[in-house]
């Protein structure tokens, strides 16, 4: 993936600092299978969290420095395509897009949302319009899923470090996917149906929206490739292979447990694959209605 050289987004900041864990919110949700954690916790899980939490927060926030660490200015840059994208997509559409936040932790951060752990994995939280990253982010990526500094052979140390971008910056677009659908009234749509329905049909649409996350994660693909043709060989093979490894589907059998498709809260990994692959394609937010009769 081509990255350097472009800008690097003003939104992206480090944060220290943390508050309390609370027991049963976010920080209790770890699922066998490190794959899950790299793409977080159900949004609407953690606005419910972020509901229930009272006082303050201790968090302490400052504004990155330009730095020469590369994974630092490489979520810099991936974070200034996708604003560059949605507020192109909303622009055509008559809106105005609103940028969100992207807050890097080690270890643990408080949010809108509740505090988290470099457990909970990359997520956003609806209430602040933030995603959170943790540091280890990069590594357990590059550790699970097979992808190593060196895997694409020759090219030397221009070429370290460049396996998996594609695969990372997939994950990022489909955290900054929800606060798409945050912008869209789509989030609370959802969160209210929620409240309505079986536990079953709740996992239902939480599918659902994870399925659109991944949808958005396409089409915003697509679209910077026709802005700045950013894609290189294997770019696309690496992004489906991460979809296919964290559906609910492939992680249950991983883990030793049953296969209870009522279960589910993120999507198969065939729906994960296929609704990426239908974003990537036709560049059309349209192309994304994952929840036609399901609201």
């Amino acid at each position: 993936m081509k990255w350097q050289g472009r800008r690097g987004s003003s939104n992206v900041r480090s944060s220290t600092g943390g508050g309390r864990m609370i027991g049963g919110g976010i920080g209790g949700i770890i699922i066998a299978g490190i794959l899950w954690l790299v793409f977080g916790v159900n949004p609407m899980t953690a606005l419910q969290t972020g509901q229930a939490v009272t006082g303050g927060s201790s968090e302490s926030s400052t504004e990155l420095a330009t730095s020469t660490d590369r994974d630092t200015q490489f979520v810099k840059v991936v974070l200034a395509d996708t604003e560059e994208v949605w507020h192109q997509i909303f622009n055509e559409a008559g809106s105005t897009y609103q940028e969100p936040s992207l807050i890097l932790f080690n270890g643990q951060v408080s949010s809108a949302c509740g505090s988290a752990s470099s457990a909970t994995g990359p997520f956003y939280c609806p209430g602040d319009q933030t995603v959170y990253l943790d540091t280890s982010f990069f590594i357990e990526m590059r550790q699970n899923l097979g992808i190593s500094g060196d895997q694409q052979g020759s090219g030397g140390e221009e070429n370290q470090g460049k396996a998996g971008d594609f695969a990372q910056a997939y994950v990022i677009a489909h955290e900054v996917g929800h606060h798409v659908q945050t912008l869209l009234g789509i989030s609370q749509q959802v969160n209210e149906a929620r409240q309505q329905v079986t536990q079953a049909q709740s996992n239902k649409l939480s599918v659902l929206q994870e399925l659109q996350a991944d949808c958005f994660a396409g089409v915003w693909a697509q679209r910077n490739q026709e802005r700045v043709q950013f894609l290189e060989a294997g770019d696309i093979d690496e992004a489906v292979n991460a979809a296919g490894q964290i559906g609910d589907d492939r992680l249950a059998k991983a883990s030793g447990g049953a296969v209870v498709p009522d279960n589910f809260t993120h999507g198969t990994s065939q729906q994960r694959v296929e609704w990426f692959t239908r974003g990537l394609e036709s560049g059309n937010v349209q192309s994304c209605d994952t929840f036609s009769g399901a609201l």
